[in-house]
């Protein structure tokens, strides 16, 4: 029976461990260490970084692992990479799950765009209170708006610079639609400024904008270089992986 090692946290993740679990698969989930309280999928549990490319491969050959699904977030860029040099090195088979991007409805107004830094350009001409949701990573990309004001949520506590007039709420989702409206309504909030991670943990703030016909800037998702077949389902990778009779 095949050995699969699962790379990320994502929600998309976790059920995949749990259904390989459940099939009596042999499976390692990786996950970064980013966050302080993880919520752990079942099975065995790998915490921390490979040394890179080179380290992965290394790993892998040593723990004779059969396939791998990098099931990291969409913006994970660096281990998405290192994902694809190593199981070309260490000859072994790569998928990629990853969740759909959100589309937008009727009555949306979103901006789209590129990057973070792009996004802080766009917020002056859209409002003066901001939602951030981008992750802590890329706060300094806002730390020069000294003229917003900006409600920040993040899951830990990010590291300077942040900017200057602010709010941090630290908080993990899945949220609610009322309660998100309630949210925004109360810090009078102008515009929202997210990831296009996709997924329904976090999509009701989209739908709280849209409800209270606030803008939206959402950054897109990089474009994976060697990027491997994609799914976007367990079931999808369920199929991929040889079946034992």
């Amino acid at each position: 029976m095949e050995k699969v090692l699962i790379l990320g946290g994502t929600a998309e993740a976790r059920a995949l461990a749990a259904a390989l679990t459940e099939r009596g698969v042999p499976v390692v989930s990786s996950l970064a260490g980013r966050v302080a309280r993880p919520r752990l999928p079942v099975g065995e549990v790998r915490v921390g970084g490979f040394g890179g490319p080179d380290g992965l491969a290394a790993w892998l050959a040593e723990q004779r692992v059969d396939a791998v699904v990098d099931a990291t977030h969409p913006f994970a860029e660096r281990i998405s990479a290192s994902a694809v040099a190593a199981t070309r090195l260490a000859g072994v088979r790569l998928l990629r799950l990853e969740r759909p991007g959100w589309q937008a409805s009727p009555g949306d107004d979103w901006h789209w765009a590129s990057s973070l830094p792009e996004a802080a350009d766009l917020l002056p001409g859209l409002g003066r209170r901001v939602f951030l949701t981008s992750g802590r990573q890329g706060l300094p990309a806002f730390a020069h708006l000294d003229d917003l004001w900006f409600l920040i949520r993040c899951v830990d506590p990010p590291e300077p610079p942040l900017p200057r007039r602010h709010e941090l709420l630290l908080s993990r989702g899945p949220y609610q639609v009322d309660g998100e409206i309630e949210l925004l309504r109360t810090h009078r909030i102008e515009v929202l400024v997210t990831k296009d991670s996709g997924g329904g943990m976090t999509a009701a703030k989209l739908h709280a904008a849209r409800q209270l016909g606030l803008p939206v800037v959402l950054v897109r998702r990089p474009s994976p270089a060697g990027a491997p077949r994609t799914v976007a389902t367990v079931d999808a990778v369920l199929d991929w992986l040889p079946r034992e009779d």
